[in-house]
């Protein structure tokens, strides 16, 4: 008979989009930390947030200039990932060490986006709530920057060929098979002549190895 643990309260809400979160100060200095603990917030307007220690470096940054850019990872980004997760703004230039782009932002002043990424998400500070070893950072979305190589012949934006990559209990992990979409367990079947049409938008970018990517290095929501 299957049974299970009681543990005491803590956070098992896994697996969660593993972020590299740029920022920037009034000074012209930039940095990159690894967030884990992000989400949604809001539909519309549209909002989100991100939860980070107090003492990180780039905690200064965000709180100084009320701005922030949420980048997406990809499986070619997990080494640059984790690397801006473990080292310290303080002590290294994590662009230059990962040899990462930074790019003027459209819609913020200090904090600038990550070129290599396919989707970054520009974030004004709204609010910003001291919950405990977190603080938590409420912010609106002012604009969204997203690669063009995504995006199909139909004009479509076709983020999940971008090899999207998550985290997961101290490891992580790439997206390795579609096993539905939003709403398709109500929707009526797809034709033969839907589906052919559909496959036509497809992006065709190089074939990949999709495979889980282990990391022995234990991470808290955020990082350094």
């Amino acid at each position: 008979m299957m049974s299970k643990q009681v543990w005491k309260p803590g956070n098992m809400l896994y697996p969660l989009p593993a972020v590299m979160v740029s920022c920037g100060d009034k000074e012209g200095n930039a940095n990159i930390v690894t967030i884990a603990w992000t989400g949604t917030v809001c539909t519309n307007p549209a909002m989100l947030y991100i939860s980070l220690r107090p003492e990180r470096h780039s905690y200064q940054m965000i709180k100084e200039t009320g701005e922030f850019v949420v980048n997406l990872t990809t499986k070619d980004l997990v080494y640059a990932t984790d690397y801006c997760g473990v080292r310290s703004g303080r002590d290294v230039d994590k662009f230059k060490e990962m040899k990462l782009t930074k790019q003027k932002a459209e819609k913020l002043m200090y904090a600038p986006i990550i070129k290599e990424s396919p989707v970054s998400i520009e974030c004004k500070v709204v609010e910003i709530k001291e919950l405990g070893t977190h603080h938590m950072f409420l912010a609106q979305v002012l604009a969204v920057d997203i690669d063009e190589r995504y995006m199909d012949k139909s004009g479509k934006f076709r983020l999940n060929s971008a090899d999207l990559m998550v985290y997961s209990h101290g490891e992580y992990f790439n997206l390795k098979e579609q096993l539905g979409t939003f709403g398709y367990s109500v929707r009526k079947k797809t034709t033969t002549k839907t589906k052919n049409k559909s496959s036509q938008n497809k992006v065709n970018l190089p074939k990949k190895e999709l495979k889980w990517i282990r990391t022995d290095t234990k991470k808290d929501s955020v990082k350094k």
